[in-house]
């Protein structure tokens, strides 16, 4: 199977690519090298390489010519600095999205997997004692300041447990980032209807692993650890560290995205569907930051009390949609995993 992949250079794609090369399939990069996600010139993928821009109708209809299917992993990722990115983040994600599916349609190219995210949920889910399966709206500054910063039940205050989200839960997207990653899903399932394509879509948690970028704030929490462990400052933990979140490796995450590649031929056309991509083991920023601190040889973490009006508390879900029906088994383990990471190189490094 010819398959192009956007974003092929970059820290998910270029790991989609060699996993599908090891598969027998004939990868095709498109990656427009932008400087958010390179600091410094990449290695380039041991597959056929175009540099462009996913916004540009001239380079994707130039890349489709033969592909059977587009593996989407083109982005612009991570809560970024301020609301000043916001058109950044439309025009990469949505506008590229667009163009992408545009050419697709009239290419009839009508399979792909898209590159989503956990983030379009919001807050995850939650139980109150009293009141049962409850939606906490978004945390108040004044709470944040107090330090209170876990999510109290809409109706009565009380304290709530986090538990797993299922694919089937209300989207609720907190950030500018999370906004473009279910609008992407959206104009995803739009060209399906209209087209008869088959799609999927797959809602990463926290992806982690070597070559992940350096000293950038594009990049997932785990690379702002590693990078600060690499320049020998602690890595700074916001709130109190209790945010519960998934972190599964980039390996499992390329695994996910060949299987999904695979079977998306045999789907029902004209429509998408969505799979939960995670370990299924939840754990604390706090514990990821002191397992990479302990296994880099520290600095140990230090614990902030600071936050970001952007971010939630609790996004864990449930994969198990994703292992019944592809049969993906994430395969490394969180401590072995965080070790590995700890002493592997990053991008810009």
């Amino acid at each position: 199977m010819r398959v192009l992949i956007t974003g092929g250079a970059g820290f998910i794609g270029s790991r989609v690519t060699a996993a599908l090369t090891s598969r027998g399939h004939e990868p095709v990069v498109l990656d427009a090298l932008l400087p958010t996600a390179h600091a410094s010139a990449p290695r380039l993928p041991d597959a056929e390489f175009v540099e462009g821009d996913v916004r540009d109708p001239e380079a994707v209809r130039r890349v489709l010519r033969g592909v059977d299917a587009v593996c989407h992993q083109a982005a612009m990722v991570g809560l970024g600095k301020d609301f000043a990115d916001a058109p950044g983040y439309v025009s990469i994600n949505d506008l590229g999205t667009a163009v992408l599916l545009a050419e697709m349609a009239a290419a009839r190219v009508s399979r792909l997997v898209l590159a989503g995210s956990m983030v379009v949920y919001g807050e995850g889910r939650y139980t109150c004692p009293a009141h049962g399966d409850v939606r906490p709206g978004p945390r108040t500054v004044g709470d944040l300041e107090a330090g209170r910063f876990e999510p109290q039940c809409p109706c009565c205050g009380a304290d709530l447990t986090p538990g797993l989200v299922g694919e089937d839960a209300p989207a609720d997207p907190r950030n500018v980032y999370a906004t473009t990653k279910l609008a992407q899903e959206h104009l995803t399932a739009a060209w399906a209807r209209a087209t008869g394509g088959r799609a999927v879509s797959l809602r990463y948690h926290n992806v982690y692993g070597p070559g992940m970028p350096r000293d950038t704030p594009y990049a997932g929490v785990a690379s702002l650890f590693r990078s600060a462990l690499a320049r020998g400052e602690a890595p700074r933990v916001f709130e109190d560290g209790g945010q519960r979140r998934d972190f599964v490796h980039v390996a499992d995450v390329a695994a996910a995205n060949v299987l999904a590649l695979e079977s998306v031929g045999g789907r029902e056309p004209g429509r998408m569907t969505a799979y939960n991509t995670g370990s299924g083991r939840p754990h604390t920023v706090g514990e990821m930051a002191a397992a990479l601190g302990t296994a880099h040889g520290g600095p140990a973490p230090v614990v902030t009390g600071e936050y970001r009006l952007g971010d939630v508390r609790h996004i864990t879900a449930d994969s198990a949609r994703l292992r019944a029906e592809l049969g993906w088994e994430p395969r490394v383990p969180f401590a072995a995993g965080m070790a590995e990471f700890a002493r592997a190189g990053l991008r810009g490094a």
